[in-house]
């Protein structure tokens, strides 16, 4: 992936476009190509304290000043509480690339290019940028301003620029952190240093004013460092929180591209491989080696571990890009936290106890062990979690938090004040966005689908399957239920506290798009295509059709207005997955079916490269919205073009 000048050249273009690193723990680095710092989570290094949790933007930047040829070239870009944009480094900024996963920029300074490239070593809250001097007639003096933040990284205070104390060591330097208690190591080696105590006051966040949130932000230029190049050389700086890091940019860099290009080659089309990075991406550690397991983080740069979100992804993330043991490993990670027959919620990303509030995830979890066991036909591991599994359905069954559990018709309903329990799960203060409370359909789909995996886990594990098969049976009668003759769709809730809600949603799909479904072919093509109809658009579907009179087309605004819009219509990527499903159970026609992936392939090169975002307008463009990295965008995906035999159309090129 590759922009030139056109794109580069063009502040507003440039900054829209968003490059992504992470480490495999939960820390990671964020920025625009423009080098504009336009979020409050935008940074060199953000570190998870306590894996994948506990996240701290430790470095904000790292600016550069070149000397060259009588001449000096500011490199960095800032924009200004004030609305001044200085300096302009962008001006200068030739190529930007991204190679291997890896974000290169080369800056022409006349007739000599400087290249700057990143990258995170796995495993280490640590970046590394390396520096070279690609093409110059004479010596360039560089001079690298650390800037740096100690903070949450949803924003806060910053301390002292005085309290940062940095001590000069032998080839580089140590800054205290006073906020987060840990020392942040940087090694230079070959270069110059002098201590610095600045506040840099006043920089203006421009996405966050979008947000409706805090839109100015303080950081403190604590170290400059400096190196005399020539052409041909290099030179380069580790930042990290360890220190035993590799001490050398350049091979940190090679060692981690090296990497990235080994998980990329391991699939059977680029396309695949290319997706394969962005899939890695949210495969992270809980906790500290040797006692870490393995998890999903649900999107970057704010949201933790989801429960919903991790089994939702993790097929796509792990399976179809050949990780069966990462996916065994997070679902024993889930299935380890089953309470009361429910997996978590959410972690919380300051650490604490799991939260239960969900009556779909545990549901999902079920499907994702379905779909490991498809996969790799690992009974031992079936034998494992099956405990787990079988306290879902009988927690379900007798009754849970939230008043989940089973009517006597045989389906789950659920609801509590002021609990949003479903994937459509926003809420403003006290009020329930969408609260759906009664017997939701997705929920119910997943239910029948449960009941038929657990049928088949039984006789895999030579224990009698009839409960479940009765359970089952049950289920699928009682789902008629759905059916809206006179409207010709599912009622998305059942059984609510104002009775039946016809509401036009995606969840419906689910009911023909799960690996087993109580709906016959023509009852799947009558729902496709009326989602088809009302909420298909080119980057996923919409969340309720356009011409209810509760449809909201763009998601802006403070944090009330774009919660009240969340699930209102606003477009999500990830529901391409249950949609192709569905298509190909209603119609069996791959090659149509293909045709509905190019929008998103497209979007790879277009916000948050190499990645798909969380959320978009559900009013065209469409404009990307939410996190700028989903893992379940990024997972449904990847599972889709595996169905489709990897046959999608070729990705866009910049």
């Amino acid at each position: 992936m590759r922009y030139g000048r056109a794109l580069c050249g063009d502040l507003a273009a440039a900054e829209s476009r968003e490059w992504l690193l992470t480490n495999g723990r939960g820390g990671y680095a964020l920025g625009t190509v423009a080098g504009t710092l336009t979020r409050c989570y935008h940074g060199l290094l953000v570190a998870a304290l306590d894996p994948p949790v506990a996240r701290r933007l430790v470095v904000a930047k790292l600016e550069l000043d070149v000397d060259y040829d009588g001449r000096t070239y500011a490199l960095a870009t800032n924009r200004w509480r004030s609305g001044a944009v200085a300096p302009q480094g962008w001006k200068l900024i030739e190529a930007f690339t991204l190679d291997d996963g890896l974000p290169t920029w080369t800056y022409a300074l006349g007739d000599a290019l400087l290249d700057v490239t990143l990258a995170m070593p796995f495993g280490i809250d640590a970046t590394a940028v390396a520096l070279s001097v690609t093409r110059a007639r004479g010596p360039l003096a560089v001079r690298a301003r650390l800037v740096v933040a100690d903070r949450d990284h949803h924003g806060g205070p910053l301390p002292d620029p005085a309290s940062f104390a940095p001590a000069l060591t032998d080839g580089g330097a140590t800054v205290a952190l006073p906020a987060s208690g840990r020392t942040l190591h940087v090694f230079a080696p070959g270069a110059s240093a002098e201590v610095a105590a600045d506040r840099y006051a006043g920089f203006a966040l421009p996405r966050e004013t979008e947000r409706g949130l805090t839109d100015v932000d303080d950081y403190a230029h604590v170290l400059t460092l400096a190196w005399e190049l020539a052409e041909g050389r290099n030179a380069g700086v580790v930042l990290s929180l360890d220190p035993a890091v590799p001490r050398d940019a350049h091979a940190v860099v090679a060692t981690r591209r090296a990497a990235n290009r080994a998980r990329a080659s391991a699939q059977p089309t680029p396309l695949l491989g290319r997706l394969a990075l962005a899939a890695d991406a949210f495969v992270v550690a809980r906790g500290e080696p040797p006692h870490a397991g393995t998890t999903i983080l649900a999107g970057y740069p704010w949201f933790t571990d989801w429960g919903r979100d991790t089994m939702i992804a993790l097929p796509g993330l792990l399976l179809a890009t050949g990780r069966p043991d990462d996916a065994a490993s997070v679902l024993r990670t889930f299935a380890a936290h089953v309470s009361e027959g429910m997996i978590p919620n959410r972690f919380p990303d300051s650490g604490g106890p799991a939260e239960y509030n969900t009556i779909d995830a545990s549901l999902w979890f079920v499907e994702a062990v379905r779909a490991y066991v498809a996969a790799t036909d690992d009974v031992a591991f079936l034998l494992d979690v099956f405990p787990a599994v079988r306290a879902v359905i009988d927690g379900y069954r007798g009754g849970t938090r939230y008043g989940i559990g089973v009517d006597d018709d045989g389906l789950v309903r659920g609801g509590a004040d002021g609990a949003q329990l479903t994937w459509m799960d926003a809420k403003v203060g006290d009020r329930v966005i969408t609260p759906r409370r009664g017997k939701p359909i997705e929920v119910n789909a997943l239910w029948y689908n449960a009941l038929r995996a657990c049928e088949t886990f039984a006789r895999r594990l030579g224990r009698p399957p009839n409960a479940y098969r009765a359970y089952a049976d049950k289920a699928a009668a009682a789902m008629e239920r759905y059916w809206n003759s006179r409207l010709g769709w599912c009622y998305d809730v059942l059984d609510g506290p104002n009775g039946d809600d016809a509401s036009l949603r995606p969840n419906q799909l689910f009911a023909v798009s799960l690996d087993t479904s109580p709906f016959d072919t023509n009852r799947a093509r009558a729902i496709l295509d009326v989602c088809a109809s009302h909420l298909w658009t080119s980057l996923g579907l919409r969340t309720l059709a356009p011409n209810d009179p509760a449809y909201r087309g763009r998601i802006v605004g403070d944090q009330a207005a774009r919660d009240a819009a969340y699930h209102q219509g606003t477009v999500w990527p990830w529901l391409l997955g249950p949609f192709l499903r569905a298509h190909l159970r209603a119609y069996g026609d791959p090659a149509r079916a293909q045709t509905f992936v190019q929008p998103l392939l497209d979007a790879l090169d277009a916000d948050a490269l190499g990645t798909l975002p969380e959320i978009a307008d559900g009013d065209p463009p469409h404009a990307p919205r939410g996190c700028v990295a989903q893992a379940w965008s990024v997972g449904e995906l990847i599972a889709i073009l595996k169905l489709l035999d990897g046959k999608a159309p070729r990705p866009g090129t910049a």
